[in-house]
């Protein structure tokens, strides 16, 4: 059984093309001018890169961390591709170090469910450590009600020309333990299978909010997906904060 995003690393953002990529993008830097960040930013948990180009093709400097070599893989490629002169660096959030202070930071699509309910503390800590003061932080957590009741105990699957995968979830009580079994052409008629395993943890709002706090944050508002009123079936909340 492989680590997260070892398989499916290098095809993340083509398997999730769907997710509104280019509305998301534009939520972020909407929220982010509302709150007057600056021209430097840190894209955390950034997968292939999708924010980390969207937020430079909007004039920011930006640097793309993440915790997969192979999603970081994808991401320089994806840059030189599309002309965007963005720092990568291999990094997991509750150990985060830059080479420099930036102006803000985002963390998309669920990196923060990642991280065990124990080291959310440790985890805002250290992207307030990478802020400059009055910086602007806005992420997302999957929200316990999707993980328990969307996510949770169920099996999603996908057919394509070129990878398959199965996805099965259990729901242990505070997280879903994900066993993604990944089967990808490797010519002549033949598929190469490959198995790894993803955890994500289910965190109550005011726990985040707590945490967020004892770390130095002003949280300026809670949300919805894209800014939607945040209710007790919302699928994913939404943080918009302020290093104090």
């Amino acid at each position: 059984m492989k680590e997260s995003y070892a398989a499916l690393g290098g095809r993340f953002e083509y398997l999730n093309s769907d997710c509104g990529y280019e509305q998301w993008s534009q939520y972020l830097i909407k929220t982010l001018e509302s709150l007057g960040a600056g021209a430097s930013g840190a894209d955390i948990g950034c997968g292939n890169g999708y924010f980390t180009r969207a937020l430079y093709k909007a004039g920011k400097k930006m640097c793309g961390v993440d915790i997969s070599t192979e999603m970081l893989s994808k991401a320089e490629e994806l840059a030189a591709k599309e002309g965007v002169r963005a720092e990568f660096l291999l990094g997991d959030i509750t150990k985060l170090k830059l080479t420099r202070r930036v102006d803000f930071a985002v963390a998309v699509n669920d990196c923060l469910n990642y991280v065990p309910q124990n080291k959310l503390k440790t985890a805002f800590s250290k992207v307030a450590g990478c802020l400059k003061k009055g910086g602007a932080f806005v992420f997302d957590i999957s929200t316990e009600y999707k993980l328990k009741n969307v996510l949770g105990d169920n099996l999603f699957a996908e057919d394509t020309d070129d990878i398959t995968y199965l996805w099965f979830n259990k729901w242990t009580g505070d997280s879903v333990i994900m066993d993604i079994t990944v089967f990808t052409a490797a010519g002549g008629g033949l598929f190469r299978r490959e198995d790894e395993r993803h955890v994500q943890y289910a965190h109550k709002i005011p726990d985040v909010v707590s945490a967020l706090e004892e770390a130095g944050f002003e949280v300026v508002r809670t949300e919805g997906h894209l800014g939607a009123p945040l209710e007790s079936d919302s699928l994913r909340a939404n943080f918009i904060c302020r290093r104090r």
